[in-house]
């Protein structure tokens, strides 16, 4: 068919952009498929019995290897039971007894082979074979780097936990019972692999119940509704300073109230010494004593129309604690700590606290806890218990 010519110069730039479109270069690749492409080959574990794993070496600790397979997961197995591991990542190898310092660390590729570990550095330098048994840690180069030049912010590095519980009743009687806590802990660095240098924590918990009762049977008039409330209230602060690995100086401050004791508010400053007596993967035990400055203040009570009035006193003091962690199995927690406080100027006033919690995982960060708190005052507001005892259950969110 006969075209004109203004229809031919129309369909001239079709005719240019199917040239070019035809003569150019194929599509790069995407951004994923260059990353899959990039991606390292592998690591290869193989078993004493022949047995073979395919995945990614995390990390050797005391004679353990922990790898990340591509079938079972995240295993950790001693290196007694491995016949040889390659690994083509880098990684940085640290010596039991060595300072960690980033111009002493050796880094390069690893292959674990007949009980040794064997270091190949990137710079061409001659391999080291270092026993397993004089290895500390070996740990990827990445998070070596990032961890031993980084100062975490105030804000940064807080592990803990935050706990609540309530129960409510809505019948003849009303009841109101609420729990809840908060465990912090900055510990700095926050790996296992260097010293600590200082450590911070923080304890707040509170216990409030409101138990309204009416007279039974009703009075004409009205009779009044009996009102009962409790409120036991705690908050502590404690900073450690490390002069050794495991001996650290203390100094703390902590202000209670107990409407079951009498305690209006009780106020401490103090400051001593720590010791870490035990201290692995599974468990920790810390004992600390200390000097300090303690207030105590009370309710007034109404008896027979009479008020009675418990003065306020002043105790130089002291605070002998440990405080025990244990990991048990199934990812469950159990912690523990007991604390004696004589009162050194007025010997009646001592007094104690004791408790323990289980945490276990439900879901995720999710955890219930299980625990019992006792406090002990040997000299409560007059017609006041000396003890207050309480059994709390509650759902536990884990920090990252």
């Amino acid at each position: 068919m006969r075209r004109s010519l203004p229809q031919l110069f129309l369909l001239q730039p079709l005719l240019v952009a199917h040239l070019v479109l035809a003569q150019a270069p194929a599509k790069p690749a995407t951004k994923t498929t260059a990353k899959a492409a990039a991606t390292s080959p592998s690591d290869v574990l193989t078993f004493a019995n022949g047995d073979r794993l395919t995945g990614k070496l995390e990390s050797v600790t005391a004679g353990n290897v922990v790898f990340d397979s591509d079938m079972a997961g995240k295993v950790t197995i001693s290196i007694e039971k491995i016949k040889s591991l390659s690994s083509g990542g880098q990684f940085a190898l640290l010596r039991k007894g060595v300072i960690v310092k980033k111009q002493a660390v050796p880094e390069g590729s690893i292959e674990v082979a007949g009980g040794n570990v064997k270091l190949t550095p990137a710079q061409g330098q001659a391999p080291a074979v270092v026993p397993a048994s004089q290895v500390n840690y070996v740990i990827d180069r990445a998070s070596f780097d990032k961890t031993i030049g980084r100062q975490p912010g105030i804000f940064s590095a807080w592990t803990g936990t935050l706990t609540g519980g309530a129960s409510v009743e809505r019948s003849t009687t009303s009841g109101t019972t609420m729990n809840a806590s908060a465990a912090l802990v900055r510990a700095i660095p926050g790996v296992p692999w260097m010293d600590p240098t200082n450590r911070t924590l923080v304890n707040i918990n509170e216990s409030y119940g409101k138990l309204s009762t009416p007279i039974i049977p009703p009075t004409t008039p009205p009779s009044p509704v009996s009102v009962v409330v409790t409120s036991i209230f705690h908050a502590g602060l404690q900073r450690d300073e490390y002069v050794s690995p495991r001996l650290f100086l203390l100094g703390h401050i902590s202000f209670d109230h107990n409407f079951g004791q009498g305690l209006e508010l009780q106020q401490i400053y103090g400051g001593g010494v720590g010791y870490t007596a035990v201290k692995n993967a599974k468990q920790e035990l810390d004992f600390n004593a200390d000097m300090q400055y303690e207030e105590q203040q009370y309710f007034s009570s109404i008896s027979n129309g009479v008020i009675s009035t418990t003065p306020s006193v002043n105790i130089i003091g002291s605070t002998l604690s440990e405080a025990y962690t244990r990991h048990l199995p199934h990812k469950v927690l159990f912690t523990e700590s007991l604390s004696l406080l004589p009162a050194w100027n007025i010997l009646a006033d001592y007094s104690a606290n004791l408790t323990a919690a289980l945490t276990m995982p439900v879901f995720k960060r999710l955890s219930a806890t299980v625990s019992v708190d006792d406090g002990f005052l040997n000299d409560p507001a007059q017609y006041y218990q000396k003890n207050s005892f309480q059994f709390i259950t509650g759902v536990t969110y884990v920090l990252p």
